[in-house]
């Protein structure tokens, strides 16, 4: 009797299996139906991957009727066939990873990239460094199939909060100014302004702190 396998990284649960996880994002779980006969029982493969976004990895708890396994670090992996409880937990080498998903890996969207662009004191002006990363972040939006660019305006802790979300939304504006002029689709482009409410170093109220002074750009 042959045995087909099929992958699953946390996503995919066949055979009446239940996927119980403790991840940074959700995981969904589903049941599909019994597969047809063909001669070959079916049986899959449950890998626990890092989050694409933070490489942070979670916990699953991998069930049936027959036994339950739990998967706690990265690449660890269990077998699941029919009428049989989940087989010991192993964790994967990268290349048996390769190996097992094969393109499945390959088609796994591609993680999120960021960019922190600066300004100068008290203006929406760009640092010259900052400038020179415009083409990049172009290049980087054109490799994606389906991009989705978030732009989020940040201030330093000098002025009155609200005149900083103001400052904040009217550099993120700027922002989706520059990428459009260098030939991003306007629509691919969400705007935010957090002020100083998100500063990237710490400082005390009416500190000009230029690293503060920024844009946060997310490019998915």
């Amino acid at each position: 009797m042959r045995l087909a396998r099929r992958v699953a990284l946390v996503l995919i649960v066949d055979l009446a299996l239940q996927v119980v996880a403790c991840a940074p994002r959700p995981i969904q779980t589903r049941t599909a139906p019994e597969p047809a006969s063909q001669g070959h029982d079916l049986s899959d493969l449950i890998v626990l991957l890092p989050d694409p976004d933070s490489g942070t990895v979670g916990r699953a708890t991998v069930s049936n009727a027959f036994g339950m396994v739990d998967l706690a670090g990265a690449r660890a992996a269990t077998v699941v066939a029919r009428n049989q409880a989940p087989a010991p937990v192993t964790t994967l080498t990268d290349a048996e990873l390769q190996l097992a998903i094969g393109s499945a890996f390959d088609a796994l969207p591609p993680a999120p990239q960021n960019f922190i662009l600066n300004f100068r004191f008290d203006s929406d002006e760009l640092t010259a460094e900052s400038r020179a990363v415009l083409p990049e972040i172009l290049q980087t939006v054109k490799r994606r199939p389906v991009p989705d660019v978030l732009v989020v305006g940040h201030t330093d802790t000098t002025g009155p909060p609200a005149r900083n979300v103001a400052l904040g939304l009217k550099r993120a504006e700027i922002m989706r100014k520059l990428l459009v002029e260098t030939g991003l689709d306007a629509s691919l482009i969400e705007i935010a302004s957090h002020g100083e409410a998100d500063l990237l170093v710490p400082t005390a109220d009416e500190v000009a702190e230029p690293r503060n002074r920024r844009v946060d750009i997310t490019v998915r």
